[in-house]
């Protein structure tokens, strides 16, 4: 089982804005988005504070947001890196899984990248998603470079980069489907 300490939560402001843009979403109508809790079981808790200073994961989780945007079921992951390139070790299998059977749903499912580097967005399909999964799966490049990356899908957000306007990326999609 995995563990958390303080030093998680990687990605975490990036998650924050994704759930402020999600509020807007829904009090504008544009669709309503959740983020779902990864269940975990404390095992040290600060008592002055009464922070959880240690965890376990119970279970793997699916993805970090599932829900649906002008009928249109969604689930997505929030992926942050200081690098260059994505890890493609930060995209677990049972993600891979829980998004291509959201896709063989009828649903839309693919991740949001952040590049700390160069403070840039990109939404990314689960169909070349898995192309460059499958690329480091079968011994070829372990991560996704900047520049693989489709400016097509790039996302852009409000001037104070507390809203991220991933909901234009997802429109592509839509006419695609």
């Amino acid at each position: 089982m995995g563990y958390w300490n303080s030093r998680g939560l990687r990605g975490s402001g990036f998650e924050q804005c994704i759930n402020y843009t999600n509020e807007i979403y829904r009090q504008k109508g544009l669709g309503l988005i959740q983020k779902i809790p990864t269940p975990i079981t404390p095992i040290e808790i600060q008592k002055e504070t009464g922070r959880i200073s240690l965890a376990y994961f119970d279970s793997k989780s699916t993805v970090d947001y599932i829900g649906i945007i002008q009928g249109i079921a969604i689930c997505f992951d929030a992926k942050e890196t200081k690098e260059k390139s994505l890890p493609i070790h930060n995209i677990h299998d049972h993600q891979i899984e829980f998004m291509r059977d959201f896709k063989n749903q009828g649903g839309l499912a693919f991740i949001l990248v952040h590049f700390k580097f160069f403070d840039r967005y990109f939404y990314m399909p689960i169909e070349i998603l898995i192309k460059f999964w499958n690329r480091a799966k079968n011994g070829g490049r372990k991560s996704i470079r900047f520049d693989e990356f489709d400016t097509n899908y790039e996302i852009y957000p409000d001037k104070n980069n507390s809203i991220i306007h991933y909901i234009e990326a997802v429109a592509k999609e839509f006419s695609n489907i």
